[in-house]
């Protein structure tokens, strides 16, 4: 029988009837397949040579300099495809793989999921399907025709906000009538259990990898941990690394679209109240009446109305608490990445990088040990980061 995979009160199962049977079999499959010595070896292998493991966890010492404080940046920009998502479709589809399904379908917003869904469908030889917003295909141009270049079919989607919440309807449609044969590879810690636990699970290396770093750089582990939160795989995975440690600030960054005081915003625990989305009780956008609103943000990777039921637990215990920047702040976290250490950031990342710069020039920071999860590169971001800043490219 499958668990309710309850952080306190938040996550559980809230899917059609239908759906409960795939997704015991796959927390079934899960449990089995964590532990399992060959599933591990495959795994490991494919994280070192196809993905690029280890990252990097990099001194930048000019942002250092400019901003009084310590700050490294977990490089999982470097890896296969530009993002962290690698480490999650990796997981899930050699799961697919040992579960003998012979379809998968994935959801994405700024691509970088659906980019790591598709290469991953082709190095293991399984058809992929993605669900993607039409407003997604347009701002994301470069990566959808990556995902076609993958062997991938994208769908548009054109219903609702043409974002991805939509992608995430249909794409939980579809498996509703395809569950034999299809693995539904969710992208991040959100909807029903075994979701929330599984991708975490996947994205814990990042963490592990960043605390044994960090001790080996610093003697000693950071002040602050910092990362971007949209559904929150990223953020989830390198904060597990420091859950334990209490004396380790968790900080997580949501994006503010045109200011949390606007309508126009995706920061769903800074605004949200509780709810019921995907699958899964948490923090929602929405109205007096229950329906969900549209979520915004200049980075579609944090464009969700919803989160992760866990990151709603630890902002629930006081574990971690969650900030908002807005799109304004986050092109300038873009930018200063960029001028002061040659590092491109993704959107989704600048919102994080924006923020550090904002805590690292309050008074009670100066001088302490900040790591930044960098969650993705720009490449995909820069002919929409050129037209918001009127630059002809």
């Amino acid at each position: 029988m499958i668990t309710d995979g309850k952080f306190g009160k938040y996550g559980g199962i809230f899917v059609p009837e239908l759906l409960i049977p795939a997704l015991e079999e796959l927390e079934k499959a899960f449990l089995k397949y964590k532990d399992d010595d060959e599933f591990n070896q495959e795994l490991d292998y494919y994280l070192k040579e196809f993905a690029g493991r280890p990252t990097a966890l990099y001194y930048a010492r000019n942002l250092s300099e400019k901003l009084g404080c310590k700050i490294y940046l977990k490089r999982e920009d470097m890896l296969h495809t530009g993002a962290h998502k690698i480490n999650n479709t990796l997981g899930q589809g050699l799961l697919a793989k040992y579960m003998g399904k012979t379809r998968i379908i994935a959801e994405t917003g700024a691509g970088q999921h659906g980019i790591a869904t598709a290469v991953v469908g082709s190095l293991l030889g399984i058809p992929v399907d993605v669900y993607m917003g039409l407003e997604d295909v347009e701002r994301q141009k470069l990566n959808v025709f990556r995902m076609e270049l993958s062997g991938a079919r994208v769908l548009p989607v054109k219903t609702g906000s043409q974002t991805l919440k939509d992608a995430i309807n249909d794409a939980f449609r579809d498996w509703v009538g395809s569950v034999e044969n299809t693995h539904y590879l969710i992208g991040s810690t959100m909807g029903p259990h075994p979701y929330p636990t599984m991708v975490k699970h996947f994205q814990t290396i990042i963490g592990r990898e960043a605390r044994e770093e960090i001790l080996q750089k610093e003697g000693k582990l950071p002040d602050a941990v910092i990362a971007c939160v949209g559904g929150g795989s990223n953020s989830m995975g390198i904060f597990s690394g420091f859950m334990d440690d209490k004396e380790v600030e968790l900080i997580g960054v949501e994006g503010g679209g045109y200011g949390v005081e606007t309508d126009r915003t995706g920061a769903t625990l800074c605004k949200g109240t509780e709810g019921i989305l995907h699958g899964s009780f948490s923090f929602v956008l929405q109205n007096d009446d229950g329906q969900i609103n549209e979520a915004h943000s200049v980075s579609a990777g944090l464009d969700y109305p919803g989160v992760g039921p866990e990151h709603a637990y630890l902002q629930t215990i006081g574990r971690a608490r969650y900030v908002a920047i807005n799109n304004e702040e986050a092109l300038r976290g873009f930018e200063l990445l960029s001028r002061y250490e040659g590092i491109i950031p993704a959107l989704e990342s600048s919102h994080a990088i924006a923020y550090a710069e904002k805590y690292a020039k309050m008074p009670e920071n100066k001088g302490k040990t900040i790591v930044v999860n960098l969650s993705g590169r720009g490449d995909k971001d820069m002919f929409l980061v050129a037209r918001e800043m009127g630059v002809e490219v």
